[in-house]
């Protein structure tokens, strides 16, 4: 059908609109507007003589041709992702790279990108959010997310990058208050809780046993758990990198240092389906090497 031929615009709103759920987020992701890319696939409707979607003012539901539509066309369109990077790979990185870094651990990987990663590429722009709190990649428009964690979101192809050593750590004055602290003593002590959707996080020990601490704090991320150790409030259960500067200062103290922690896996997540651009691939083989140059430093770690 050469009519359809000629509406790659509509063909990738509406495939675009299907895995975000929204033309707000498809037009986030192709870089347009919502009005256009609803338009577009209007247009696409009336050269197909279908709907493809069922609209209410909240949802976008897909109607029985809309769904025979995205699984013939999803795979084209990886197909031609695919193809343009095979071309990308004789010429260097180029383009807008847009990821989620982890808040607090990801500070430790900014000065890296800044001073290096934009010197090597320099055709690569970048927009970088920092969150600690599992985005949905495809409906916030990322072309990925790295994690410090498991992801439990089914529709992402997830590879893990790193595995970071954790540590339990406290102030002197909270050491001072409680003193001697054992494994067995760990599950009756206050916790600075890391917590998503009021469910707090286990501590996890490298011979498979774990506890849910307890505590009068729960909070949704890194830098916040990091000071509420550093407060006295309670213990925390860290990334031992975050806290590295601090423990070599005797600003924190590590506790039950003998107790071996399970380490936590570091994730780069993206769309199942799509395969990585030559400028995703160039930065998460960058963030890669730089975690394993953090790790193997013997020098404490100085938060710019």
């Amino acid at each position: 059908m050469q009519g359809l031929l000629n509406e790659t615009a509509g063909l990738l709103a509406f495939c675009r609109a299907v895995e975000t759920g929204s033309f707000t987020g498809a037009a986030r992701v192709i870089g347009t507007s919502p009005s256009a890319a609803s338009k577009a696939v209007s247009r696409l409707e009336v050269i197909l003589g279908a709907k493809l979607f069922r609209r209410t003012t909240r949802t976008l539901t897909l109607t029985q041709e809309g769904e025979a539509l995205f699984q013939r066309m999803s795979p084209i369109l990886s197909q031609i992702e695919q193809a343009g990077d095979i071309v990308q790979s004789t010429r260097h990185p180029s383009g807008h790279l847009r990821v989620s870094l982890p808040g607090e651990f990801g500070r430790l990987l900014l000065a890296p990108v800044f001073e290096r990663f934009m010197v090597l590429h320099p055709r690569i722009t970048l927009g970088l959010d920092m969150s600690d709190r599992h985005s949905d990649v495809v409906r916030d428009g990322y072309d990925a997310a790295y994690r410090v964690g498991y992801s439990d979101q089914n529709s992402l192809v997830s590879r893990t990058l790193a595995h970071l050593e954790m540590a339990l750590v406290a102030s002197p004055s909270f050491e001072g208050r409680h003193g001697t602290m054992t494994i067995e003593h760990l599950s009756k002590l206050p916790f600075a809780r890391y917590s998503i959707g009021g469910r707090p996080y286990p501590v996890r020990f490298a011979d498979g046993t774990e506890f849910t601490p307890t505590g009068r704090l729960d909070l949704d991320n890194a830098t916040a758990i990091h000071q509420a150790a550093k407060s006295g409030v309670g213990l925390g259960y860290i990334l031992k990198m975050i806290v590295r500067d601090d423990l070599a200062r005797g600003v924190l103290v590590e506790v039950v240092p003998s107790a071996s922690l399970k380490p936590i896996p570091f994730q780069v997540l993206h769309a199942l389906g799509r395969m990585p651009t030559q400028r995703l691939q160039a930065f998460t083989a960058f963030i890669a090497e730089t975690i394993q140059a953090l790790e193997t430093t013997d020098r404490p770690l100085i938060m710019r």
